[in-house]
Formats: C-alpha cells, sequence, structure tokens
C-alpha cells in the first residue's frame, strides 16, 4: 500500500474508503499511471475490509480473484478509492472497487474475491 501511495480514510468490515495522490513515481514507461497501481488499490481496499469483517470471528480473508478493469488513463492528480462488500458469507466476501478522479469519473473499477481462513500463528 506505501509504494501504491494509498492512504486510507475508513476503514470498516462494508466499507472501506480512502484516496491516492498520483504523479511520476507511478507511471509506466510511456508516462501514463501503471494499470498495477489501480489493481493493489483495488485488492489492498478490499483485503482491508474483508479482513476488518473477517476478523469478527477470528478469521482472516486472503484473495484468491481480482479482476480489475481500466476505464480512463491518468497522468496525476487524486483519486478516490471506495470499496463496498457485496456479499459477505461463512467461507467467502465479493467486494467491489470504485476508483474515481477529481471529477467523479470512474478510472478504474475491480471486484475481489476473498475466502475467510483461519490465520497462521
Amino acid at each position: 500500500m506505501r509504494a501504491a501511495g494509498l492512504h486510507l480514510d475508513e476503514v470498516g468490515p462494508t466499507e472501506v474508503t480512502g484516496w491516492i495522490d498520483l504523479g511520476p513515481e507511478h507511471h509506466q514507461p510511456w508516462g501514463l499511471v501503471h494499470g498495477g497501481i489501480y489493481t493493489t488499490a483495488i485488492e489492498s481496499a478490499a483485503s482491508v475490509g474483508a479482513s476488518t469483517a473477517a476478523a469478527e470471528y477470528g478469521l482472516a480473508a486472503v484473495g484468491v480473484n481480482n479482476n480489475t478493469n481500466f476505464l480512463r488513463s491518468m497522468v496525476a492528480g487524486r483519486v478516490e478509492v471506495r470499496a463496498a462488500a457485496i456479499q459477505q458469507g461463512r467461507t467467502a466476501q465479493l467486494w467491489e472497487v470504485r476508483i474515481t478522479d477529481s471529477d467523479n469519473r470512474l478510472v478504474a473499477i475491480g471486484q475481489v474475491r476473498l475466502q475467510n481462513v483461519t490465520p497462521r500463528t
């Protein structure tokens, strides 16, 4: 999360919000923000929220699938990251994460499927 620059504002068992200030440190060789930044933010926000929910049952949540779609290219600027639980069961969770620019346009959207597991000690 630190390398991607993701800062979390609110963390809860059904929603996580945060932001990233995008700049040259996030660029791929052609001067645009690398899609891996968005994928990392989506996986991280969903995992933090899902783990918060799972912790209530003494479990941890681990990602088993991340499907991220890149919709708008960016060079710089702040993006908002909002993760919301779609489904939360005893053994699995599904989260949707939306990344929007300062004009509230969708930049990337993803879904992360997570499995609730017993943490290793």
